[in-house]
């Protein structure tokens, strides 16, 4: 990092101060800046500094720059085959599978990587005369990579060592060895789509598409993308464990590829409609010809629709949905209470002037509440009821307060109307006190 060929190039756009800085406190006061060339606005600069190991400069095209704000946001301090990472002392692989602990991808160390420094890259037979500085005004993205690269490097290091702070060659990291990426480790798209079970032609598809899932290749042999057999693993594994993945393995073997849930549903709905359809006469005479009209149609489909609609039950049982959304109530109150203070009021008084207390729902949590009292109204009122009698046994809230919470987030979020919210919540208000 900081040395490699890409950095301290000369030039008027390099020694430039940044327009502004984001700090990296984990390095210890590293920072890296992103901006625009001033001359050729399609081209941007993206810098980072190193304390201990430099500053790296790069050239890139100016919609890309973007993508480094979080990849120099944390420990990863160089970039090389095809997206295998230096954290300042081991490689690591491309982050492919999701560690949803850690919120973020596992590290897997690349097997006995080596770390090659420019001094190790320098080749006694390379002639900086082949090689020139070019200006970013005519540098065109487009153009190939030089083939002549070690007499560039050349170059770059006697422009480097004329620098008074350069770092030695040797610490100038620049590349990374590995047994996982040579040449008889590398696989083609026939035999990374094979290992993925896709065909060639869906992975070919995918990289076309430019799909996030599918990794960089780590080199490229005869205009042709080769992956290492390790990174390939990671991307079957990361698959694996994707939306698509779970959803393959759980309804593996299904006829239909449903879920195991799924399948239940379709199950008894296939007994019971079968049973409407066939077992009583006055709807299997229906199946005469003469009594096939659009008005008999429509009595067979309402009678199927109301076998369902009293059957959400079993579909999504409420002794199991009304614990969860008490459970979800109550943690987001503890929320709010924590964020506003122990008391979980006003941090400056008991309670504000008109008695508002600081509560709120997530937005997922009052919708499945809305759903609740929409399809099962009669559960919905008996856990409210809990969830009231909770917060008031924890935190002394008032059953007021709590119902005008309720209220106002399914009213926020939810789907019942004005008429049918006010008339349910009506039935939730406890009654009155008499002397």
């Amino acid at each position: 990092m900081g040395c490699g060929p890409e950095a301290d190039a000369p030039g008027p756009h390099c020694r430039a101060s940044p327009p502004r800085l984001d700090r990296a406190p984990h390095q210890g006061g590293g920072w890296h800046a992103f901006t625009t060339d001033p001359l050729n606005h399609p081209l941007g600069w993206s810098v980072r500094y190193h304390p201990e190991h430099g500053r790296t400069v790069l050239l890139m095209r100016d919609q890309d720059t973007s993508d480094l704000h979080s990849q120099w946001s944390g420990d990863q301090a160089l970039f090389r085959a095809g997206g295998h990472w230096w954290d300042d002392t081991t490689w690591y692989r491309p982050g492919q599978v999701w560690d949803p602990v850690a919120q973020d991808h596992e590290r897997r160390k690349s097997r006995a990587a080596v770390t090659v420094s420019a001094a190790d890259m320098l080749d006694r037979r390379a002639d900086p005369a082949r090689a020139s500085v070019s200006k970013v005004t005519a540098f065109d993205p487009e153009a190939p990579a030089p083939e002549n690269w070690p007499d560039h490097l050349v170059l770059w290091a006697r422009h480097h060592q004329k620098q008074e702070t350069a770092l030695p060659l040797d610490k100038c990291v620049v590349d990374v060895a590995s047994p996982e990426l040579t040449g008889a480790r590398l696989l083609g798209i026939p035999d990374m789509a094979e290992l993925g079970g896709i065909t060639a032609s869906t992975l070919r598809a995918y990289i076309s598409r430019g799909n996030s899932e599918v990794p960089q290749p780590q080199a490229t042999v005869g205009g042709r993308d080769q992956w290492a057999r390790a990174v390939a693993d990671d991307w079957v594994d990361a698959r694996q464990r994707s939306y698509h993945g779970v959803q393959a393995t759980m309804s593996a073997g299904n006829r239909d590829n449903l879920s195991p849930g799924g399948a239940e549903v379709r199950d008894h709905f296939a007994d019971d409609f079968h049973s409407l359809l066939w077992d009583r006469p006055d709807v299997r005479k229906r199946w005469i010809l003469r009594a096939r009209n659009e008005g008999s149609v429509r009595e067979v489909a309402d009678a199927l629709a109301w076998d369902v609609a009293v059957s959400l039950d079993r579909i999504l049982p409420t002794n199991i949905l009304g614990p969860a959304i008490r459970v979800a109530v109550l943690n987001d109150f503890a929320d709010a209470i924590d964020l506003n203070g122990k008391t979980g009021v006003h941090p400056d008084d008991k309670q504000d002037d008109d008695g508002w207390w600081h509560l709120y729902l997530l937005s997922p949590v009052a919708k499945m509440l809305d759903w609740f009292i929409r399809h099962h109204p009669e559960s919905a009122r008996h856990y409210i009821g809990e969830i009231t009698h909770e917060a008031h046994t924890r935190w002394q809230i008032p059953a007021e307060t709590t119902l005008r919470t309720l209220r106002q987030a399914v009213a926020l979020d939810g789907k019942l109307s004005e008429e049918d919210r006010k008339a349910f919540f009506a039935l939730l208000t406890p009654p009155a006190k008499t002397d």
